[in-house]
């Protein structure tokens, strides 16, 4: 269930913003996530903005000049009717749960954007279909803990997975970390925003990437395996 929590630091040492998504351009992708996540779509004259009922919903369009070049390593699970519906949306399938094995159907995005399709009963489906955000990790017992520890929440999970549950302002259910043998390589394509204090999240182990300037008014960070992140100074109460 979403939160309507007002932003800051009641734990941790940062608050749950929203996501952000890279696009080539257009408003192809926009137009797909909308209608498969159950948000609202807003063009602009850039790439466009999803909307929902709370900030934490929101994903923004962002227009870079890469196109994706690897697979994503950060990844979103849907719940949906059918693969079939996330097709007519503009979703192709790459790996069929059939041909796996397991409860899930690879997909990818109109720019090529993993994402995993679970097919739900009708009287099991909300309005709102993100179900959770997965992050390949090197180590994900590590990261898990440190981003547990910024965000006020325990780090769960064995082995190769662990998971965020019940993070304030996050309307999805996971913020799961997986673990996968390659290391990052180059920026992720979906990252997220967090209201909170830069310093003292380099203090625990952030890295910069870059400072407010004359374009942005925000730090670009990153985790300890180089996952990118926004840092918003939390709004005035």
């Amino acid at each position: 269930m979403a939160t309507t929590a007002r932003p800051g630091k009641a734990q941790g040492k940062a608050q749950w913003k929203e996501l952000c998504m890279d696009t080539a351009g257009g408003e192809e992708l926009g137009r797909f996530w909308a209608p498969a996540l159950g948000l609202e779509f807003h063009p602009d004259d850039q790439a466009g903005y999803l909307t929902g009922p709370t900030e934490g919903h929101g994903i923004a369009m962002c227009v870079v000049p890469e196109r994706k070049t690897v697979k994503h390593r950060v990844h979103i699970d849907v719940h949906t009717p059918s693969v079939v519906h996330l097709q007519a949306l503009g979703a192709s399938v790459v790996r069929p749960s059939e041909e796996s094995g397991l409860a899930w159907t690879v997909m990818s995005d109109p720019e090529g954007g993993e994402l995993c399709a679970f097919v739900r009963k009708p009287e099991d489906l909300a309005d709102y279909r993100f179900y959770e955000l997965v992050v390949d990790a090197v180590d994900p017992a590590s990261v898990a803990r440190w981003w547990g520890g910024v965000l006020g929440v325990e780090a769960r999970g064995a082995e190769d997975e662990w998971w965020l549950e019940g993070i304030a302002g996050m309307p999805f259910e996971c913020l799961v970390f997986g673990a996968v043998p390659e290391p990052k390589t180059v920026k992720n394509r979906i990252h997220w925003d967090v209201y909170g204090e830069a310093g003292e999240l380099l203090a625990a182990g952030a890295r910069l990437l870059r400072e407010p300037d004359d374009d942005i008014s925000w730090h670009v960070l990153a985790d300890p395996e180089g996952n990118e992140f926004c840092c918003f100074e939390p709004p005035a109460r």
